[in-house]
Order: C-alpha cells, then sequence, then structure tokens
C-alpha cells in the first residue's frame, strides 16, 4: 500500500515537472511586437512585447459582465482557488511569451548564437523581455535589420 502511494505521488511530480507550453493555448488572444536595434561597435539589442488583447482589440463583441465579488463573504477555499488559478494563469502566459520569443528569433534569425537578457516583466496581460545577442552585428545584418 505504502509502495503505491508512493509510486503515486512520484507520477503526480512528474507529470507537474514536464508541463510544457501549449502553442495553441493562447492563440489568437494575444499580439507581439519585435523591434531591434543595431548600435555602434556592433551591439545588436531586441526588445519582445506581447500583451493579451481584450474583445475590442480582438474585434469581439464582449457583452458578458464579470460579477463583483464581494471578498467579506468568499470564503477562505475559494479565495485560495482563484489565486492559485492566477498564478497557473501567468505561469502559462509567461511560458507561452518564452516561446513566442524563441520563435520570433529563430524566424527573424536575429540573435543566431543566443543572447543575454537584459530585463524582463512578465505581467498578468502584458509582457516585455530586452535583450543582447552575444554575436555581433554583421554587414548583412545591418542590411537586413538597418543601424
Amino acid at each position: 500500500m505504502i509502495r503505491l502511494i508512493l509510486l503515486i505521488t512520484v507520477l503526480s511530480l512528474a507529470a507537474c515537472s514536464t508541463n510544457q507550453a501549449d502553442p495553441y493555448e493562447f492563440a489568437g488572444q494575444y499580439k507581439d511586437r519585435f523591434a531591434t536595434q543595431i548600435k555602434g561597435q556592433d551591439i545588436k539589442l531586441f526588445t519582445y512585447k506581447a500583451h493579451l488583447a481584450n474583445s475590442s482589440t480582438r474585434g469581439l463583441n464582449d457583452n458578458r459582465n464579470s460579477p463583483q465579488i464581494n471578498r467579506k463573504n468568499q470564503d477562505a477555499i475559494s479565495y485560495a482557488r482563484e489565486q492559485a488559478a492566477k498564478q497557473d494563469h501567468l505561469e502559462r502566459w509567461q511560458q507561452n511569451v518564452e516561446l513566442g520569443l524563441v520563435n520570433t528569433l529563430a524566424m527573424s534569425g536575429f540573435c543566431q548564437t543566443g543572447y543575454i537578457e537584459l530585463s524582463r516583466y512578465i505581467g498578468a496581460d502584458r509582457a516585455e523581455i530586452r535583450g543582447e545577442c552575444k554575436e555581433g552585428a554583421t554587414q548583412a545584418d545591418i542590411v537586413k535589420f538597418g543601424y
């Protein structure tokens, strides 16, 4: 019996730790922007921004009225569930932002040998990651991305 419980616990933890970002989870729900800059001494910088689109920016008519929550009457268990759901959403959003950056860098060919992260902000509905490429700009980069 103890072995069974131990096995279930180990499998549960393994399942949680291998939770990968689903690239389709936020499909059509956010907009991203990728800006590049090549500075003197051939330094290649980028800024990747993403924000969750609300119903008006997605061209939808959102007639849903979100119910007001009376915090005084909300019990501790439902509050804890609500907070856990928000944290889970934030973690999945962060994974999708990171996946979006990786895909954007791969498609653009901007940082071919990786990058150093200069700053990061991941909020509930927007994100920004700034970085510097590990390699210097080549003449082809200057032609493709500008100076």
